[in-house]
C-alpha cells in the first residue's frame, strides 16, 4: 500500500518541526510578516499543524475555517498572489532544510497551489 504524503514526510514529528521552522521563516520575511502582527503564534501554529496533517493524508483533526474564511481578513490587508508565492517558497525551503526529497516538496507545492484561488477569495 502506498504511504500517504504525511507518512512519507515523517508523520507528526516532521509536521511539527516543519511548521515551527516555517513560521520562523514567515516572521522573518518582510514580504509577509505584517500579516502576523498581533497573531497568537502558538495558536496559529497549532491550527496549521492540524491543517497540514489533514491535507497531507494524516489524521483529520482540523476543525478550523475553510481557506476563504480563514484568509478573508488578510485579503482586506492586501493579500495577493505574491504573498501566496512567498508562503510556498518558505514552505519549500523549510522542507528542503528538513531533508525532504524534491518530488515530495513538489507535491506539497502543488497542494498549496491547489487552494490558491480559495485563499485569495477568487470565485467567492
Amino acid at each position: 500500500m502506498t504511504q500517504s504524503l504525511y507518512e512519507q514526510l515523517g508523520g507528526e514529528p516532521a509536521v511539527n518541526a516543519a511548521v515551527d521552522i516555517f513560521y520562523r521563516k514567515m516572521l522573518a520575511d518582510n514580504r509577509v510578516n505584517r500579516f502576523f502582527e498581533g497573531v497568537d503564534m502558538d495558536r496559529q501554529a497549532g491550527k496549521q499543524k492540524a491543517f497540514l496533517t489533514m491535507v497531507f493524508g494524516g489524521p483529520a483533526n482540523y476543525t478550523g475555517k475553510d481557506m476563504y474564511e480563514g484568509h478573508k481578513h488578510l485579503i482586506k490587508m492586501g493579500l495577493n498572489d505574491s504573498h501566496v508565492d512567498a508562503v510556498i517558497e518558505n514552505l519549500g525551503n523549510t522542507l528542503k532544510e528538513l531533508g525532504v526529497k524534491d518530488e515530495l516538496i513538489a507535491q506539497v507545492a502543488a497542494l498549496a497551489n491547489s487552494v490558491r484561488d480559495d485563499v485569495l477569495g477568487r470565485g467567492h
